[in-house]
């Protein structure tokens, strides 16, 4: 007997006093067991205007966004038009970066599974045109190489802004055409949009962003980021349940659900290989895949991902051997905390799936020499300085730079570094509330202090 109404009656008796509790203005969640598909919305989609959320809202997906990407790339691979293993420059031959070794080596496949090492987080609003995406590509030039093509994994957004000018070249049409003519047609999607232009046909949410943490929630000044990074996760918006009608597609070996085939079943399994390993990062996954965030949580493996754009967050778990899966959307306040009580929740009772506490201080893990970890760290979002106190004491201070230092208005953010699991900290900080940081000091610069500061992104060393 099916479980789905029972999880129906709990969402609607729990979900709107989870999102007060935790300061979410609103949400919308889909859940998927057995072919079938509930939906429950609660809370407000604007708090400005009182506008209310229902199951047909369109929210952001933010960074989900990277596994349509990853799928309309496999079409092509399906189609004998893509080589994952080729170069990028093959189909990009004006690619380039500051390490001209590393821009001619790069393969597509190290796009997919972020570990193509170059740096990832550039956000150059191009302009609204279809040539955005190509001309953010173009100013790649001088973005410097962290590390060698395919030796690690660090969070790459600009990778996957060339993984859709690929497409674009390959498909002879703009980022969002080859989304709606490749994904929402043959998957009949009703409530899906490419962009604001098309979200602002539905009952869209905006996102919610807090000045400081005691504030409430406030409707964010813009509604998406720059149409460049569209292929990363910048626009894409969408109801839960067409969210799900994707996931259904992948569950169905590449299937829609009128029986066009999207995908082959090939292609599918693929996407769920393990690529590379990730340090210990309590949120992430412990592995990726072509596109998806790998789980190997107790009762899985279950597959996912996460995204984030301006004050609106999306949490997306499937479990395949279950034909289980639950998209979570929202639009402000700290969304972390429903996601874990709703998924912990939902995947228990539908799938027997165990979602793993997450890093807490670990006395008996605290470093008592800090000598690896303390210097400075930079990236193009933030620099980052691990210094060691007299009383051996380890803090971390982090001042935003470029996109990032605007939304934080600038300033520092120190907290103190505590142990967790070997060379993984954990750290305090305020823009997740209750929830511990995890910083991972990988590699080595010869002199046994660690090379890189891991948060998902590597961040290099630049000093001793």
């Amino acid at each position: 007997m099916s479980k789905l109404p029972q999880i129906e009656a709990w969402l609607q008796d729990n979900l709107a006093a989870l999102l007060a509790e935790h300061r979410v203005p609103g949400a919308a969640i889909a859940v998927l067991a057995g072919g079938e598909v509930i939906d429950h919305a609660a809370g407000l989609l604007n708090t400005g205007t009182g506008v209310e959320s229902t199951v047909d809202s369109v929210f952001q997906i933010g960074s989900i966004t990277k596994l349509w990407t990853t799928t309309l790339a496999m079409q092509l691979v399906d189609e004998g038009r893509l080589d994952l293993d080729r170069p990028v420059r093959d189909y990009l031959p004006e690619f380039a970066l500051a390490d001209e070794g590393a821009a001619a080596r790069i393969t597509v496949r190290q796009l997919t599974c972020h570990t193509a090492g170059f740096e990832g987080d550039i956000f150059t609003d191009t302009g609204q045109g279809d040539d955005c995406v190509a001309k953010l590509v173009e100013t790649l030039s001088d973005v410097p190489q962290l590390f060698a093509p395919g030796e690690m994994f660090s969070y790459n957004n600009a990778g996957y802004c060339v993984l859709g000018r690929v497409i674009e070249v390959l498909r002879g049409k703009s980022y969002d055409d080859c989304v709606r003519d490749h994904l929402f047609v043959p998957l009949g999607l009703t409530h899906a949009a490419a962009g604001p232009y098309d979200a602002i046909r539905y009952r869209a949410a905006i996102g919610h962003i807090q000045p400081t943490p005691e504030e409430s929630p406030q409707p964010a000044p813009v509604w998406a980021l720059a149409r460049s990074n569209a292929p990363a996760g910048s626009t894409l918006a969408m109801r839960p349940r067409d969210l799900l009608a994707f996931v259904r597609m992948h569950l169905n070996g590449g299937r829609a659900d009128d029986g066009t085939q999207v995908l082959t079943p090939e292609s599918v399994a693929a996407m769920r290989e393990q690529q590379v390993a990730l340090p210990d990062l309590g949120l992430m996954g412990g592995a990726w895949g072509l596109g998806w965030m790998l789980f190997d949580w107790p009762g899985g493996p279950v597959i996912g991902h996460d995204g984030g754009t301006i004050g609106q967050s999306a949490f997306l778990r499937v479990v395949p051997g279950q034909d289980v899966a639950v998209a979570l959307l929202t639009n402000g306040g700290s969304p972390t905390q429903v996601y874990l009580e709703v998924f912990r929740k939902v995947l228990g009772e539908l799938a027997g799936v165990e979602i793993p506490a997450l890093p807490e201080p670990n006395p008996a893990e605290t470093p008592a020499d800090g000598t690896r970890y303390v210097g400075e760290y930079s990236s193009a979002v933030a620099d980052t300085v691990v210094s060691q106190d007299a009383d051996g004491r380890l803090w971390i201070e982090q001042t935003p730079k470029g996109v990032f230092a605007e939304a934080a208005g600038g300033a520092p953010d120190k907290a103190e570094l505590l142990g967790w699991k070997g060379d993984t900290l954990v750290a305090t900080h305020r823009q997740l509330p209750g929830v511990y940081l995890s910083h991972a000091f990988v590699g080595d610069d010869g002199d046994g202090r660690a090379l890189y500061l891991h948060t998902g992104r590597a961040d290099r060393r630049v000093s001793r």
